[in-house]
């Protein structure tokens, strides 16, 4: 059993990292596994940061559902499957911990600049075809399978696009919530879950739902505007992460 001290220091990490998924769409791990890296070894914290984020998700596309947009995910979402069976394949066969960096240097510097920068115009939030939806959706796969970070590549394409906050989430949303689906699925595959996290996951069970409620509801009263520059902070701090974490 957890003693005192650790239950509100884990239920506060999942409270921030619910709250910050519920108002960005993404970066629970990042957020609550500053936390749960430390106090849990990683067998232990990464399936249950999994398991929540997997639940948040969820939870996310209820309250989000007049916005989802699944016919617009599914090229995201096919591309996707074959990004992360891509990493599957470089995680077996070469050292990914310079590509992690690599990633998470062009993601914060990415960030960075657009935050000094913030009327920069790119596109316009067209339709975009298909194909290149796929694609960027076998890239944000790609980088999920290598860092955790699924929503990061299509976020950024979005952003590009000048897509609004609720285009943005109605199309990154079913894409994070399938891959991470997907992820925790092929974890199962190749082990099981210690009893312990049976345990993590009831005590985290109050902070996630009230994070992750407060969280939605904060994304209902913020502008488009303020919604770009959070996420570009919570890009800013993902990609941070991997370099320095």
């Amino acid at each position: 059993m957890l003693d005192l001290t650790t239950v509100v220091v884990v239920s506060l990490a999942v409270f921030a990292g619910a709250f910050v998924s519920g108002l960005a769409g993404f970066a629970f791990s990042a957020v609550a596994g500053t936390v749960l890296l430390h106090i849990f070894p990683a067998q232990e914290a990464v399936p249950l940061m999994m398991v929540c984020s997997v639940v948040i998700q969820a939870i996310n596309l209820w309250g989000l559902r007049q916005s989802i947009h699944w016919s617009g995910s599914i090229p995201l979402i096919v591309g996707g499957f074959f990004g992360v069976q891509i990493a599957v394949y470089l995680l077996q066969t070469i050292d990914t911990h310079f590509l992690r960096l690599c990633f998470g240097a062009l993601v914060a510097l990415y960030a960075a600049y657009m935050l000094f920068r913030p009327g920069i115009a790119w596109a316009s939030a067209g339709a975009a075809d298909k194909y290149t939806a796929a694609l960027i959706g076998c890239g944000g796969g790609l980088v999920g399978g290598l860092t955790a970070m699924p929503g990061a590549v299509p976020t950024i394409w979005c952003d590009i696009r000048g897509v609004s906050k609720e285009g943005q989430r109605g199309l990154v949303q079913p894409f994070i919530a399938t891959m991470q689906v997907f992820a925790i699925a092929l974890l199962l595959g190749q082990q099981s879950f210690s009893p312990k996290i049976a345990v993590d996951l009831v005590v985290s069970v109050p902070a996630m739902l009230a994070g992750v409620t407060l969280g939605i509801a904060a994304f209902r009263h913020v502008d488009d505007s303020a919604f770009r520059k959070i996420i570009l902070v919570m890009l800013l701090l993902s990609g941070g992460a991997l370099v320095f974490v």
